[in-house]
């Protein structure tokens, strides 16, 4: 008990230690559906589902706006033989006017037990990979044609994060942060390279069993920058007879949501999210499209209990 209570101090305190690091950031791609695309911005989560899990979301913001971002993202995971140990891969594409922004990171969880009945545990995430930062200058209209460089770039930089994800059978709450280093970054206000600021991103949800055939679960996920305002998001689904999917969300000062998603059978799952703009900027564009798949693998005779995470 003190060896096991010593290495996780020893994580703990690395974590922090790493968290003290110096150094600058943007925002992030953001997702409606964030509250099932969990490792995109945890890897603690890696091999929480318990099963192979592979999801695909795309995202397609601020339509009717020219060179308005556009991501994908595509995760992968699953725990390993103990199922103390979870592995997963992500790779995220942003573009957003002249630049495509693309990360891919291997994502490591080790998950421990936090009370005697094991109901409880807490898993320590590591991620690390590259980022590429892509630009065409000969795309977009600029505001200011000056600010924009002259020759396309092609810069490839190493990413390294952490996360802590402390969960149970109906509740999770987790704080990561999805890079440490330095990286480029394309700045649409400024229409040129920025060097990207570290996030800290929290996030939490509860499982609520009204029924038998009601599930209720409230969930949030907050972002946090140096230099930039606070992202908050709110968000509550209801699962009706572990197939049907419906919820509404909210982010602070920026937009409201509706998402709708169909269990088609034990293995996949569709979601699909429309955000309308409740800013000024309402008035040019049509909103938000999120279209998200998930498919696993489950292995003979093993049984997933209906949850949201």
């Amino acid at each position: 008990m003190i060896q096991k209570s010593s290495f996780i101090k020893s994580l703990i305190l690395v974590f922090i230690t790493l968290v003290s690091i110096n150094v600058c950031a943007q925002q992030d791609p953001q997702y409606t559906q964030y509250m099932y695309n969990t490792m995109s911005v945890n890897p603690g989560y890696a091999g929480q589902r318990e099963v192979l899990s592979a999801t695909a979301l795309y995202r397609t913001q601020w339509v009717g706006i020219d060179g308005a971002p556009k991501t994908v993202t595509f995760g992968i995971h699953s725990p390993l033989e103990n199922n103390r140990l979870g592995l997963g891969l992500n790779i995220v594409s942003d573009q957003i006017g002249p630049a495509v922004e693309t990360t891919m990171d291997a994502n490591f969880s080790y998950t421990i037990p936090v009370d005697p009945f094991g109901e409880t545990e807490l898993s320590f995430g590591i991620k690390g990979g590259l980022h590429v930062l892509d630009t065409d200058w000969s795309k977009g209209i600029y505001r200011n044609p000056d600010a924009a460089f002259n020759e396309n770039v092609n810069l490839i930089s190493p990413t390294l994060g952490a996360g802590l994800y402390l969960h149970s059978n109906s509740w999770y709450v987790g704080l990561a942060i999805p890079n440490f280093l330095n990286t480029n970054h394309y700045d649409d206000f400024q229409e040129s390279l920025a060097t990207e600021r570290m996030h800290y991103f929290l996030i939490g949800g509860y499982v609520f069993d009204v029924s038998n055939d009601l599930k209720l679960k409230p969930a949030f996920l907050a972002k946090a920058v140096k230099g930039a305002p606070m992202i908050a998001d709110l968000s509550i689904n209801a699962l009706i007879k572990e197939s049907l999917t419906l919820g509404m969300a909210y982010r602070w000062d920026d937009s409201v949501s509706g998402l709708l998603g169909f269990q088609i059978n034990d293995g996949l799952y569709i979601g699909y999210a429309y955000d309308v703009t409740t800013t000024n900027l309402n008035n040019y564009n049509s909103g938000s499209h999120e279209i998200m798949l998930r498919f696993e693998l489950r292995s003979a005779g093993k049984i997933l209990s209906p949850r949201f995470f």
